[in-house]
């Protein structure tokens, strides 16, 4: 029985943050060391310049997730851990599945609709600053996961959208050429949290409120002090669920060192206390790591040669799938 395939994303723009920590890479990284699963995991750069023309960052950014989730203990020798640009057969099945991508179908997409409510809420032109990178983005995720037929596709909400576009253009394939593509499924985990930044609403580079995962024991300490809490005095019996800093403790802690804090919000712990132990729990369970991640980013070799061993056994596959798709759709050698 061949395994179940995963495949998740993370995009190259900006420095990973107690969010993306919490809702995506730790996961992967539990599942990394399920031998029962086969998982992919890339580092998705040419998504970043959809976003980002700024080559430095987008180069900074690729070192800084690969160190993150090597120093975080991913399992590179279960998995397959890659850089999206590395493996060529990618964007070349991308413009295949352009050419089956319904026009209409795009017009739908999530991002798309929201930059034309913008623009003309703006007085612009509908289209004004969209790039075709932008418009056809979910052609490119379709790429990601039809490349490796993946069977799940762990998504926040938000993307599940993505994963639904990339069946239905798999569809359209198949029925055109035969069966070559698995219908990918999104895969939603409600117990995932989606973490709130400094200021109460989601954690998110675009917002500017996050916490970089891998701060300083200090720098960590004042960006917690920061996050928004109301003017209850010390002891005034405070609710959990509404609280930025709870929500933060439970993200990181057992159950019963979550039912000890519920306990002292119910017993009005100051919010200066609460913090202090917050910083203790998080900065106790990323100290390790956070050295390991200093030590990689001043070994640059080895990140880039954790990933080019991740390449070829990317192209292990993506190579001979390559050529499947190719033959089926009539490129081929002529004999």
């Amino acid at each position: 029985m061949s395994k179940q395939r995963i495949l998740t994303g993370i995009t190259t723009t900006g420095t990973p943050h107690l969010g993306n920590y919490v809702g995506a890479i730790r996961p992967a990284i539990e599942a990394s060391h399920d031998s029962n699963n086969l998982s992919f995991y890339f580092l998705a750069d040419f998504h970043a310049l959809i976003k980002c023309h700024d080559p430095a960052l987008v180069h900074q950014s690729t070192r800084e997730i690969a160190a993150t989730w090597l120093a975080l203990g991913l399992n590179t020798d279960n998995v397959v851990f890659y850089r999206q640009s590395d493996v060529p057969e990618i964007p070349e099945l991308c413009w295949m599945l352009n050419c089956m991508a319904a026009k209409g179908l795009m017009n739908r997409a999530h991002a798309y609709k929201a930059s034309v409510a913008a623009n003309e809420e703006a007085g612009e032109d509908p289209d004004f600053g969209v790039t075709m990178g932008l418009y056809s983005y979910p052609v490119l995720m379709a790429a990601d996961i039809l490349m490796f037929n993946a069977n799940k596709v762990p998504v926040g909400k938000d993307q599940i959208q993505h994963v639904e576009m990339a069946r239905d253009i798999a569809a359209r394939f198949n029925h055109h050429y035969g069966t070559h593509f698995v219908l990918p499924e999104a895969s939603v985990d409600d117990d995932v949290a989606v973490l709130q930044g400094l200021d109460g609403r989601k954690m998110s580079k675009s917002y500017g409120n996050t916490i970089p995962l891998f701060l300083d024991e200090k720098p960590l300490k004042k960006h917690i002090n920061k996050v928004k809490t109301n003017l209850l005095e010390p002891g005034d019996p405070k609710d959990t669920a509404d609280s930025t800093v709870f929500q933060l403790w439970q993200a990181f802690a057992t159950p019963e060192q979550t039912q000890y804090m519920r306990e002292q919000f119910a017993a009005g712990i100051a919010w200066g206390e609460a913090k202090k132990q917050l910083h203790e729990l998080i900065n106790g369970q990323l100290c390790e790591a956070r050295e390991k991640y200093t030590e990689l980013l001043a070994n640059p070799a080895h990140i880039e040669n954790e990933l080019q061993k991740g390449a070829e056994k990317a192209r292990s596959y993506s190579v001979p799938f390559l050529k499947e798709l190719r033959s089926a759709v009539g490129i081929k050698p002529i004999v």
